[in-house]
């Protein structure tokens, strides 16, 4: 059984150039010694460029190879006589114990003929969220092991390779549900939980803190944290000290190949919009601001607008080139990456204020984002 440990590609396998999300080296100044996503085998089609958020200028390129380990995943654990005990939420004090109390019952791992990965149950219809390389082959059976010790067939209702989200539907009664911490605003420090099934040990906590926020990796807008992730953590959540899902477990960077305490977790508010359009059986659409974007402004913070696309929202609401985006929706935008991110993490045709720097002055814009496939 595989867990999938491999490198990720170039910058370019998730490559959306054309006036498109910030795309940056992936972490501008470090060293990278090697990167692992938790689940996806190599050799993924390179999917055709497209028009979306921001691109950033002068882009580096990291080039690493691909490793896939396979192991033995171990057997599931015995179910218990009695489920586990859901705690309500208004008796959630913050402790670890208590979050995977209440949340556990909701974590599921999922199982493919070659792959195992981790879920989190967030409709109480039976549709479960998790990371599209956890599912090789989409046409595949798919087991879905519950909390309870429950084995059931999973029906694979869509997969985004980009943003690398995927829903898995079953059938059952009395399922527990997870919440989602959407429009909550992250605070670098606070409390990170991961549940999931790392090397195929289902139920297996870890905890730390949320270490940045807007992180984007590979054109994806993630949650760093030092919570341990580990291969088969892939699909999991991670969670705040309430039990609300903040993030979709997805990318660990390592030296050694196991957790180096640098994950990475799709932010739940980009999972959860690509999810809901997957179940609705609809395109995926992301919002859309139409610049390009450099984080060459000298001693001034910000994101630089270079260029601005004709006609894009941005372009609408009146910023030029040479404008700096100081905030996002009141919130503060450090360069170009935090920018894409912050889009990303909004519906289509949300109004948002972006507060810029021009010629001296600091001015707001009223933006009503625009949207894009993805």
């Amino acid at each position: 059984m595989s867990f999938d440990v491999r490198r990720p590609p170039s910058r370019g396998r998730r490559s959306f150039d054309p006036l498109g999300y910030v795309v940056a080296a992936i972490v501008g100044g470090m060293i990278v010694v090697a990167a692992f996503a938790l689940g996806a085998a190599s050799g993924e089609s390179e999917p055709s460029p497209s028009t979306v958020a921001v691109v950033a200028e002068n882009t580096t390129t990291t080039t690493t190879t691909t490793t896939t380990t396979t192991t033995v995943a171990p057997e599931p654990t015995t179910p218990a006589t009695q489920p586990p005990v859901s705690v309500p939420r208004t008796m959630v004090g913050g402790s670890v114990a208590d979050v995977v109390a209440l949340v556990a019952p909701a974590v599921v791992q999922i199982e493919t003929i070659d792959s195992v990965g981790s879920g989190v149950i967030w409709r109480q219809d039976g549709y479960i969220m998790t990371a599209a390389h956890v599912l090789r082959d989409p046409t595949a059976e798919v087991t879905v092991r519950l909390a309870d010790g429950r084995q059931l067939v999973g029906v694979v209702v869509g997969v985004n390779d980009p943003v690398d989200i995927a829903v898995v539907k079953i059938e059952a009664d009395d399922l527990a549900v997870a919440d989602l911490a959407l429009e909550r605003p992250l605070d670098i420090g606070e409390t990170a939980i991961a549940l999931g099934s790392p090397f195929g040990f289902d139920q297996t906590v870890t905890s730390g803190i949320v270490s940045a926020v807007d992180r984007l990796v590979d054109g994806v807008a993630m949650v760093q944290t030092d919570a341990a992730i580990n291969p088969g953590n892939s699909g999991g959540p991670l969670l705040d000290q309430t039990g609300a899902v903040i993030g979709i477990n997805d990318v660990i960077f390592s030296q050694s190949g196991s957790s180096d305490g640098v994950g990475f977790a799709i932010a739940i508010d980009l999972a959860a919009n690509v999810a809901e359009q997957l179940v609705a059986g609809e395109d995926i659409r992301v919002a859309f601001l139409g610049v390009f974007v450099s984080n060459e402004v000298g001693d001034f913070p910000g994101a630089l607008i270079s260029e601005v696309e004709p006609d894009s929202p941005a372009a609408v609401a009146g910023m030029l080139a040479g404008d700096i985006v100081i905030t996002f929706d009141g919130e503060t935008v450090t360069n170009r990456d935090a920018l894409g991110a912050k889009i990303l993490k909004r519906r289509p045709g949300a109004a948002v204020v972006i507060e810029i720097f021009r010629e001296g002055e600091f001015l707001d814009l009223e933006v009503a984002l625009g949207e894009t496939a993805r």
